[in-house]
């Protein structure tokens, strides 16, 4: 088994890698890299190792931004002193997160729990794809919202817009009926799947599905008909708009 450590304390590293071949004697550790730089450049231009210990504080960021700059598709043990990064962890191909000073059982039980997702029952590429799709962003699939002393839940298919009208935003259903939310406009457009909404101005987030017509509008604009609405896309849209359409 191939494992790189991103480890910028020389220390802790050799104590990792000394763990490593104790609790797993076929454990190679290919390279030690020390920092989000000689990350980068070394997954940029070297096959993917089979597992990567990864420090989140290193001296010149911390490691998401390796994420940001290089696809990083072999599954990840993130190892810290401290717990505040475990959300953001799992949001990105990480099997387990481990607090320092590492103890010998829970990096055991570490590596165990990545042998069964990845080494035991083989096809080692599609349980890859598998778990970073299990931990990638997950969008709403519904909204659960108060309707006078009653409450409603809407899946989000059912909603053909989310608008902002006189300082309230609210969903619109395909059968046409508004319902008042207590999100922005800019956190719904954070919550939903881009694939399916498209932001096309300051107050109108709209699904592609309820798009009926798009017709020119002056020079360079659109104006869409989404049920009985009538919506102009912004000017600074258009371009991302077309392209958003014409996937």
């Amino acid at each position: 088994m191939n494992v790189v450590i991103v480890e910028d304390e020389k220390l802790a590293s050799k104590r990792l890698e000394s763990l490593l071949k104790k609790a797993e004697p076929g454990i190679q550790v290919i390279q030690i890299l020390e920092s989000v730089e000689d990350a980068v450049n070394w997954f940029s231009q070297n096959e993917k190792p089979d597992l990567i210990f990864m420090d989140i504080q290193l001296d010149d960021g911390i490691s998401f931004e390796i994420f940001d700059a290089v696809k990083i598709e072999a599954p990840v043990i993130f190892t810290t002193a401290y717990n505040e990064y475990a959300i953001r962890a799992f949001k990105v191909n990480s099997v387990d997160y481990l607090l320092k000073p590492i103890e010998e059982e829970a990096l055991a039980i570490a590596i165990q729990k990545f042998k069964k997702l990845f080494v035991e029952n083989g096809d080692f590429e599609s349980k890859i794809a598998k778990v970073i799709g299990q931990i990638s962003t997950q969008y709403k699939s519904r909204f659960f919202i108060k309707v006078g002393i009653r409450f409603k839940s809407i899946p989000v298919e059912s909603i053909c817009a989310f608008f902002v009208e006189e300082r309230n935003t609210f969903l619109k259903t395909n059968d046409g009926k508004n319902y008042d939310l207590d999100y922005s406009l800019d956190q719904l457009q954070k919550m939903v799947d881009p694939n399916l909404f498209f932001r096309i101005n300051r107050n109108y987030l709209v699904n592609i599905n309820c798009i009926d017509e798009i017709v020119s509008y002056s020079t360079n604009r659109l104006k869409l008909k989404v049920g009985k609405i009538e919506q102009i896309v912004s000017r600074d849209k258009v371009s991302e708009f077309k392209l958003w359409m014409d996937r």
